[in-house]
């Protein structure tokens, strides 16, 4: 039998320590590994959200609120703007684009965004069906949408009043779906599109006729023209008493910043499960080399060298790790496809839990590492032993 035979042959004597410490270095890189994905593909995904969005401007309330209701859909607007706010911005010469968002009704709990069709071309949303919308009361449904309603060309439905599901629908105010975008991985794959005048024209109809110059959006996303923009145009439009800007880059990063700290906690956990393996490994090989002292004697005497004592412990141990943090690494992976299949807004997930980073490697040389290090005294202490008082004492 071979040393690295010898190794395995030890670990399969002792199963249920060795069941033991796989599964249990197996939970930890699981749990790192799961938090890393949520962590990168969150990161990413906002991160491509906000790309080319420079500010957004609307009404005075929370910077963070406005970012996560107009750029990421995931929460309530603080209210609304004048519409001549729109204009005056796009009049302002540094101003590369400004794109107004109407929100406040939706459907199957996707948003209804009253917008303009610059909307799909900032994100980069071709049409798979269908045409973009060209007069009030028509709409545009990203792919998430259409998978999710089954809605198509021609289809139309109601809008429901608030953003979430379950309030009352706008029954004589009918949207007719004439376009469906191709997926993009973006926030626009979960928005319903319209023309700005189809969410005035519903609102109307509820509250009575609103004069043009009451007409108003809920927010408006700003491209800079020029970098002087960046230093003094938010500035300049937070100085107006109705309004404010956000960066939505300064906010994410603030967001991530309070974020960070729950996922530093599940690491930290997910750490302290991973050390607790390496200790457990440690006290099944220091136990497991008082049973085998004979045998260890026996290999000496046939000839083993000191050194291949170690390497049978050293293997043992390593594989064992590998072993742990190879199937926590399948499992984490697992679990995030999971959680992308069972959870709607999660979605994305299931694409990304199969695309492999460089994390895995290196949780991989840490399990390594922890299992050199595990065996480390152990290994030790066999290469220290006696071998005439050990046959002898036998």
């Amino acid at each position: 039998m071979t040393l690295s035979g010898l190794a395995f042959a030890y670990a399969r004597r002792r199963p249920l320590a060795t069941l033991l410490v796989v599964v249990l270095a197996a939970l930890g890189v699981a749990i790192a590994v799961l938090t890393l994905i949520l962590s990168n593909e969150l990161e990413s995904r906002m991160r491509r959200d906000a790309e080319g969005i420079d500010l957004v401007v609307g009404a005075k309330g929370s910077p963070l609120q406005l970012v996560l209701a107009g750029v990421y859909h995931a929460d309530i607007p603080p209210g609304n703007i004048p519409y001549p706010a729109l204009e005056r911005l796009r009049a302002n010469p540094r101003v590369g684009a400004a794109i107004p968002l109407a929100l406040g009704d939706s459907v199957a709990g996707f948003r209804i965004v009253g917008t303009e069709a610059t909307l799909a071309a900032h994100y980069g949303a071709a049409l798979t069906a269908g045409a973009m919308f060209g007069r009030p009361m028509q709409a545009v449904i990203g792919s998430d949408v259409a998978k999710a309603t089954g809605l198509g060309v021609g289809a139309t439905f109601a809008g429901t009043h608030g953003l979430a599901t379950g309030g009352a629908e706008h029954d004589d105010d009918r949207y007719t779906v004439v376009g469906i975008l191709a997926p993009t991985g973006l926030i626009v794959d979960r928005l319903v599109l319209t023309p700005v005048e189809s969410v005035w024209d519903v609102h109307e109809s509820h509250q009575g006729a609103i004069a043009a110059v009451d007409r108003e959006v809920t927010m408006i996303l700003v491209r800079f023209a020029t970098p002087l923009a960046a230093a003094t145009l938010a500035r300049e439009i937070n100085a107006q008493s109705a309004l404010v800007a956000a960066s939505p880059a300064l906010e994410t990063a603030r967001l991530f910043t309070v974020f960070g700290v729950g996922l530093d906690v599940v690491r930290a956990f997910a750490g302290v499960l991973v050390g607790a393996s390496v200790l457990l490994l440690f006290v099944a090989l220091a136990q497991a080399l008082e049973e085998r002292r004979y045998d260890l004697a026996i290999l000496r005497a046939l000839g083993a060298r000191r050194r291949d004592l170690v390497f049978v412990l050293m293997a043992e141990s390593v594989a064992l790790a590998l072993a742990g943090a190879a199937l926590g690494v399948a499992i984490g992976h697992l679990a995030a496809a999971s959680i992308g299949r069972w959870l709607p807004a999660a979605a994305p997930l299931a694409g990304a839990a199969w695309r492999f980073g460089g994390y895995e490697g290196l949780v991989v040389v840490l399990a390594i590492v922890g299992g050199i290090l595990a065996a480390c005294w152990p290994a030790w202490r066999a290469s220290r032993l006696d071998v005439a008082a050990t046959l002898s004492d036998s």
